[in-house]
């Protein structure tokens, strides 16, 4: 088989794997549902991936640790810590909005996978939590626990995605990432 075409079916067999684990869960999607939606065998797929698991995994540890250096990317451009949070949060109300059934998918199977990162792995929680810590290291935030700043900072930008995944609140984060970028900035400094 040529190499692009076992590329062309892989990617293809991720696609239909990732919508399906959204809107169906991870537990309530069958192999033969990904192949069915692909349209190739059982056997074929197994070709690509050993098992379901590893396929979840895959995906989620590649877009996992890409979208933690897309955030880190947006911060290093920034100079102070307000600047780096707020671009950090519009990168996460973009990368819902670009591609709402990966940052679902992430969201949704992230307590299943988080515990299989390698230790000093790049992460989203990581990012954010070495800017508040920076912050808080050089002044720029009230001193208070960084753990604790970030999962508030998670809160004000994870729920609202959550919410719009089961058609709660707007479908578009970026038309509220101001609102958004505000309520963090408040949750940080508000001690």
């Amino acid at each position: 088989m040529p190499r692009h075409k076992f590329s062309d079916t892989r990617g293809r067999i991720e696609a239909a794997a990732v919508q399906l684990f959204v809107a169906k869960g991870v537990a309530e999607t069958t192999v033969r549902d990904i192949a069915q939606a692909v349209g190739i065998s059982e056997g074929a797929l197994y070709r690509h991936f050993v098992s379901k698991e590893q396929l979840v995994w895959l995906l989620f540890e590649r877009h996992y640790v890409e979208f933690a250096g897309r955030l880190t990317s947006l911060a290093q451009a920034e100079s102070t810590t307000r600047a780096k949070l707020a671009a950090m949060i519009r990168g996460f109300c973009q990368a819902h909005d670009e591609n709402p059934a990966i940052f679902r998918f992430m969201l949704f199977v992230q307590h299943g996978q988080l515990s299989r990162l390698s230790p000093g792995m790049s992460t989203p929680v990581e990012a954010v939590r070495s800017v508040l810590a920076q912050g808080l290291a050089i002044g720029e935030l009230p001193p208070q626990d960084a753990d604790l700043a970030t999962a508030l900072v998670f809160g004000v930008v994870l729920e609202p995605a959550q919410f719009a995944a089961y058609g709660r609140g707007p479908s578009q984060l970026q038309t509220v990432s101001e609102r958004l970028v505000a309520a963090a900035w408040a949750v940080v400094t508000t001690i």
